[in-house]
């Protein structure tokens, strides 16, 4: 049965440039059956918009600001989240923004036993991170722009530039989590090792290292061996990782 998932983005603390693929992420996780987007569109800055919530089938919720410093978007996302969750028409939501006003939200839907995935900028505050069940930074679901060579050089600098670095604390962290699932020989179903980093750490993704998967960024760390076992209900092999 899939998973039904409503996608809530807060225009304000969103770029508009990466939608598609954001869109393509969430997919992974469900079917988005509720896509809004919140924020004052008689604004100028958010008229950048318009196309691609035509192309993506958003639906924009007007909200004005009454008064000057308050965000009202926060308020009337943070409503229909609720009222969405009464409904019970879904199994989760993402919540879309950088902003650490949603941390309650994300906590209290949660409570109810919703999935929460958030998706923001690498500027996310820790709270909102983890307060929710996966967090995905929109800097990774960039793809290469398709311009001149030049241009595609310099994007990839400008990508090397943004991601994360393998550090000693990273290695104790998954290192730790093979220790937690391993059996008695000390090797660990790369599948449980995967699960627990993301309980642990929310925001914890092998793409923020330059990684499509798990399992290349763990080969690529010395401390740590892979092994490859058949599977008797599938053509597809296991995949176990130990400690050295």
């Amino acid at each position: 049965m899939e998973t039904n998932l409503a996608v809530l983005i807060d225009g304000d603390n969103i770029p508009s440039a990466h939608v598609k693929e954001m869109m393509e992420e969430i997919a992974k996780y469900g079917n988005p059956t509720i896509k809004r987007i919140y924020g004052d569109w008689t604004k100028p800055h958010l008229n950048k918009w318009k196309n691609v919530l035509l192309e993506n089938a958003i639906h924009p919720i007007q909200q004005y600001g009454y008064t000057q410093g308050k965000n009202a978007t926060d308020s009337a996302m943070i409503i229909d989240a609720m009222d969405i969750l009464y409904s019970n028409k879904v199994d989760g939501f993402c919540l879309v923004s950088s902003d650490s006003d949603f941390t309650r939200l994300a906590t209290r839907l949660r409570e109810a036993g919703k999935k929460v995935i958030g998706i923001g900028e690498k500027k996310t505050p820790d709270p909102f991170i983890v307060a929710c069940d996966k967090f995905i930074y929109i800097e990774i679901l960039k793809h290469n722009t398709k311009e001149s060579e030049n241009g595609k050089s310099r994007e990839k600098d400008n990508r090397k530039q943004n991601l994360d670095k393998i550090t000693p604390s990273v290695v104790r962290l998954i290192s730790q989590t093979i220790s937690d699932v391993a059996d008695e020989d000390g090797w660990a179903f790369l599948g449980d090792v995967g699960s627990l980093l993301q309980k642990k750490q929310p925001n914890f993704d092998s793409r923020n290292y330059g990684f499509q998967k798990l399992t290349p960024m763990i080969n690529s760390i010395d401390k740590f061996e892979i092994e490859s076992r058949e599977n008797s209900n599938s053509k597809f092999k296991l995949i176990y990782v130990r400690n050295k």
